[in-house]
């Protein structure tokens, strides 16, 4: 007769293909009945971090949930700052985790709910009758609301034998939720109004503007308005036109692209939180400019916001379109985004091939790595100082194929396991991870994880400085002690070699030579490759000399 655990597993594999985890005392029946009894694929990683990273790098590439898995103890505590990570993102995954005995906790059992709960994450118990329903419960309550929730499954309960398994429910969704009522009525027809008044009409788009599926009427807005566009980091490529479009707005902008935005006399952001990085720590827009937002947050998320409806990002658009005619973008309006050269706004900073100090600069590196990167490449990014070059200098056609897992929760250490959880979500492209040499070192375990999932189809770029650079950079220069910022300079490419990587150092432009040859060749036929870039720690990211003059 199945066990409560195959009742999880049973259940979860309806609606979940890709279970990440490590196996433990806990997790060890679930395990059992993943494998046995469902059609849904589990991969191994080293740390219990990084299966809850898998699971959301592999939302983020492909908007589907996954679970992961750990044991109960020690392993559940292992996962818990990558979980404050998929909560701080608004990252629906369902962690399933074993858990103390009904009877009351043994010595080396914690507390796990308290644990989740602190972080944001809410727990759903499995008993002996009701399995299956509470694995429905917590993947609704996980799409619902999208934050991770903790499936547990206490020790003494996992391998009871709870009869056949009962049919059950599909998760309840919520519908997108429409404009409603006369204030937001109102506050359309404001907006429409607007916008067919403007001189420079502006659109700005994140991540929410994505995932709500807006990109056609987001497009279909800018054309009748006449607007120039731009995203945010986590929305790049969200318009279809990209004729018109400024990039990525905040410490990542160019500066030309930046000062456009601030000429802008009416904006209107769709699905993007305006966090201070974002705003520019609230310089974005000129004090001038008409600033509306459309999100499904409960209020307005930044004091500079005139006008706000609570709506999803595609609904409100279309309802947009809907009130302005096909003709509505008059000449003044085509007028400025056809006056800009918006690819010259757009650029950045060429760099050296080497800065003063005799090592690479990052800025050339990125550029060069750009035009030998496979244009089907979805890049996973960890946190660190070197976040900047990769979000400058390396364009996606798409949100899904750029993620940043740490940044919600500012951390670092979660970069090779993205690459795992990636690589499910997208089996036939080319999944780049950019680290860098202390996020690297931090989850070195996961390393072979990233290659045993991505084989020839991953590429690693790691941003060697010898150092912690966003401390260098913050703290190092107020004079405080640098020799706990500093990391003794560390071979990337010999760890890549020791499990089954091709490893390169690059110290000059031609060493990138071997990522040219790499692409051309068959997936099938190449190793996963590791490029340790010799950076120069003295070349600051603008986003990064951006948080130093606010923290000064």
């Amino acid at each position: 007769m199945p066990t409560v655990s195959a009742h999880v597993a049973l259940t979860l594999a309806q609606h979940i293909d890709h279970v990440f985890g490590v196996m433990g005392n806990g997790n060890a029946y679930f395990l059992d009945a993943i494998e046995k009894q469902t059609g849904a694929v589990f991969t191994a990683v080293r740390h219990e971090q990084g299966a809850v990273v898998a699971a959301d790098a592999h939302f983020c590439a492909s908007g589907r949930i996954a679970a992961a898995t750990s044991t109960y103890g020690a392993g559940f505590t292992n996962t818990l700052t990558a979980l404050a990570e998929a909560v701080q993102a608004h990252v629906p995954l369902v962690l399933v985790v074993g858990d103390e005995p009904t009877s009351g906790p043994r010595p080396w059992d914690v507390d796990q709910i308290a644990m989740a709960s602190a972080v944001g994450a809410r727990t759903y118990t499995t008993g002996h009758a009701d399995a299956a329903a509470t694995t429905v419960i917590a993947i609704e309550h996980a799409l619902t609301y999208r934050v991770p929730v903790v499936l547990a499954i206490p020790y003494d309960v996992a391998a009871l034998e709870a009869g056949p398994v009962a049919a059950a429910p599909e998760p309840r969704l919520p519908a997108p939720l429409a404009p409603r009522g006369e204030f937001a009525a109102g506050m359309l027809d404001e907006i429409a109004h607007a916008l067919r008044s403007a001189e420079r009409p502006f659109l700005l788009a994140g991540r929410g503007a994505w995932l709500a599926g807006a990109s056609d009427a987001l497009g279909a807005l800018a054309e009748s308005t006449g607007a120039l566009t731009a995203s945010t980091a986590l929305g790049r490529g969200v318009f279809p036109d990209a004729r018109y479009d400024l990039g990525v707005t905040g410490g990542f902008g160019a500066d030309g692209a930046m000062q456009l935005v601030r000429e802008a006399d009416v904006a209107v952001v769709f699905g993007a939180s305006l966090n201070q990085f974002t705003m520019r720590f609230g310089e974005l827009f000129a004090p001038g400019t008409r600033v509306f937002q459309i999100d499904v947050a409960p209020a307005a998320t930044h004091a500079h916001i005139g006008g706000y409806v609570r709506a999803d990002a595609r609904l409100a658009a279309e309802a947009l379109v809907e009130r302005l005619s096909p003709a509505s973008a008059a000449d003044g309006h085509a007028a400025w985004r056809e006056s800009v050269d918006v690819a010259s706004a757009r650029a950045y900073a060429a760099g050296d091939e080497l800065a003063p100090d005799g090592r690479l600069d990052p800025r050339s590196a990125a550029r060069r790595i750009a035009e030998l990167l496979p244009e089907d490449r979805v890049v996973v990014s960890d946190g660190g100082h070197f976040i900047g070059w990769a979000n400058m200098y390396w364009p996606v056609a798409a949100p899904d194929r750029m993620m940043m897992i740490g940044t919600a929760f500012q951390s670092i250490g979660q970069g090779w396991p993205s690459v795992v959880g990636a690589t499910r979500a997208r089996p036939g492209q080319t999944i780049v991870l950019t680290s860098g040499d202390g996020g690297g070192l931090m989850a070195i375990a996961d390393l072979e994880s990233a290659v045993r999932a991505a084989a020839g189809r991953g590429v690693a770029v790691i941003w060697n400085d010898a150092a912690y650079g966003a401390e260098v950079n913050l703290y190092g220069l107020k004079g405080l002690a640098e020799e706990p910022m500093l990391i003794p300079e560390v071979d990337f490419a010999a760890f890549a070699a020791a499990v089954g990587a091709e490893g390169v150092v690059v110290r000059t432009l031609a060493d990138l030579e071997r990522l040219r040859t790499w692409a051309s060749e068959d997936p099938a036929d190449r190793r996963f490759l590791v490029l340790d870039l010799r950076i120069s720690g003295k070349v600051i990211a603008p986003y990064q000399e951006e948080i130093i003059r606010v923290n000064s």
